[in-house]
Parts: C-alpha cells; sequence; structure tokens
C-alpha cells in the first residue's frame, strides 16, 4: 500500500493509484462497520482534534466515530466558543494546537486556503473537511466509493453534477477525482451558478435538464448553498425546482440502470423530490452516508501509518 503524502488537504495532488488504493482500504472498512464489534487499534495511542468552524452533522459525526472505532483519543473543539471569538488568529490557535502535541487535525473552515494555512504551521497530520469553494476531498472519495461498488468500476462513465455548482467545493473535489479516473463529466445547472473560468473545467456544460441527464449513468445533485449567496442567483426556489429539481421525469433521460446521489443535506422539494431521495432502487444517499465513515477512516489509517513511519526528530 502506497500513499505518499503527510497530509489530505484536496483530490487534486492524488495519483489515480493513491485514490484506489484509499478505495480499496475503504472497502475493508465498510464490511469492518457492519461487524458488532467495531474496535480497531491502527490509531491507538494517537489523539485526533476535530475543528470545525462551520456546522456540520454527517462530516463531524462519522470523522468522530471513524476515529473512535479505530482506537484515538478523539476531541471535538466549539470553535463558536473558542479564542478566534475572541480575536486570536487562526496561526495563533494552530501553534496553541500544536503545542498539545495532537496527531490528527480535522479541519473545516468558511475560507479557501485555511486548511493548508494550517497544515504549514503544525507536526502533525492535517485532514481537509471542506474549506470554503476550495475541495472537500474527503466527500469525493466517499462518493466515488458509492459510484464504483454502485456501478461496479469508477471509469468511463457519464456523470452529470447538477445544481449550485459556483458555490460547491463537493463538485470541485468530484470534477477533479472524477477525470482522474477518465470519466465524461457534464455540469448542469443556471448559467447563474456556474462559477467563473467554468471552460477550464474540462467537463460539459448544460443549462437544460433532460438534456445533461441524457444517458447519464450517475446524477449527482446538489444542495443550493444560500449562505454562499449574495445575490439573486435564482428567481425564487418553486421556479428553481421546476428547472433544475430531480424528479422521476426528469431522470427519466438517464440510463434505466442510473443512480441518485446528494452529499447532504437536502432541499426536498427544491433540488429533489423527496420520493425519489427515498427510492431505494435509485438513491444510493444513505449509501453515501455509510460510505463516509469507512472512507475517513481509511484515509486517517494511511495517514496515521505515514506518522508512525517519520523519524522521531521530524516531529520533535
Amino acid at each position: 500500500m502506497r500513499f505518499d503524502h503527510r497530509h489530505l488537504l484536496g483530490i487534486e495532488p492524488l495519483r489515480p493509484d493513491e485514490i484506489v488504493t484509499l478505495l480499496d482500504l475503504s472497502d475493508q472498512y465498510v464490511a469492518f462497520n457492519r461487524r458488532r464489534d467495531k474496535h480497531a487499534k491502527a490509531l491507538a495511542g494517537l489523539t485526533q482534534i476535530n475543528m470545525f468552524f462551520e456546522n456540520s452533522t454527517r462530516t463531524q459525526a462519522s470523522f468522530e466515530l471513524a476515529g473512535k472505532r479505530l482506537g484515538a483519543d478523539v476531541m471535538n473543539m466549539s470553535m463558536q466558543a473558542s479564542s478566534i471569538k475572541k480575536g486570536e488568529t487562526l496561526i495563533d490557535t494552530a501553534m496553541t494546537l500544536n503545542a498539545m502535541h495532537p496527531d490528527l487535525l480535522v479541519v473545516r473552515h468558511p475560507h479557501s486556503g485555511a486548511v493548508d494555512l494550517l497544515a504549514q504551521k503544525v507536526n502533525c497530520a492535517v485532514l481537509n473537511a471542506g474549506d470554503g469553494r476550495h475541495e472537500h476531498p474527503t466527500q469525493a472519495l466517499l462518493d466515488a466509493l458509492t459510484i464504483r461498488r454502485a456501478k461496479g468500476r469508477l471509469h468511463r462513465l457519464t456523470v452529470a453534477i447538477c445544481g449550485d455548482i459556483a458555490h460547491s467545493r463537493v463538485a470541485r473535489s468530484n470534477i477533479l477525482l472524477l477525470h482522474k479516473m477518465e470519466n465524461r463529466i457534464r455540469l448542469v445547472g443556471p448559467p447563474t451558478l456556474m462559477p467563473a473560468g467554468i471552460a477550464g473545467f474540462g467537463a460539459e456544460i448544460c443549462d437544460d435538464m433532460r438534456e445533461g441527464l441524457r444517458d447519464a449513468d450517475v446524477v449527482m445533485m446538489l444542495r443550493l448553498q444560500r449562505e454562499r449567496m449574495d445575490g439573486g442567483f435564482i428567481p425564487s426556489e418553486r421556479e428553481y425546482y421546476h428547472r433544475y429539481g430531480l424528479d422521476a421525469e426528469k431522470l427519466s433521460y438517464a440510463r434505466e440502470d442510473a443512480i441518485v446521489m446528494h452529499p447532504g443535506p437536502m432541499n426536498r422539494g427544491v433540488e429533489i423530490d423527496g420520493t425519489l431521495a427515498d427510492d431505494i432502487n435509485r438513491s444510493v444517499i444513505q449509501d453515501q452516508v455509510e460510505m463516509g465513515v469507512a472512507v475517513r477512516m481509511a484515509v486517517m489509517d494511511v495517514l496515521a501509518r505515514n506518522l508512525r513511519a517519520r523519524p522521531a526528530e521530524v516531529m520533535a
């Protein structure tokens, strides 16, 4: 098993074989998590600190559960009550944490690049749990694992990523990963929700939902991120659902065995029809949640192996 990285800050630096390494190990952890006894020792003796500067349910809970199942001492920091609110800088926070000698630091931050800055200031391994509009690497990996398990492969598929592309770090990480694995990608949504420089993403662009879903193997819906919007990006939620919300009629343009995905949390009746989201024959949304724990276990496992392999003087 080879994974030549001290941190996981994004998908961009990863080679295809490293992605496969993580997914193969994640598959083992899926089986492990379905056992009655879920206690392992891959992180035994190590300390994991979760720092979430943005609210999160799925990501924070799955990182916490992953760390505990691997035997780590896990601490969740409440950043809403931290010294950041008293004026402490992010770098000062990093230096303070570094003095406590953690081994794994899991960080979600509203500003792009903040997690990379932290990684430059600490001695431990850093995992990006989402930074601004930049990246969300473990989400892309769990999406990839979900696709591979559902479709039997992770290459030469047509994947439609639909909705709020402009504000989505999930979309960015998925585009990077799916390109590396030789898939055809379509970005589907209104022009107002396409990012600047979209032509450089190497994907097909569609503003018509039905055309964008035609013959797709995977339909990946995205959340409307109103907290990142500062203007009138859509006329109304009702109009948005009419044109870009996923329902059975629009899905009929995709392949008969196409799967439906959503990173959550879902806005039912805005991004996706609630009945379709719960359709066990088409939707893999709950599978994505399950894969999230396994992927985060795999990532922390490989980073811990690299950490233990580093010479003691480097860690001093």
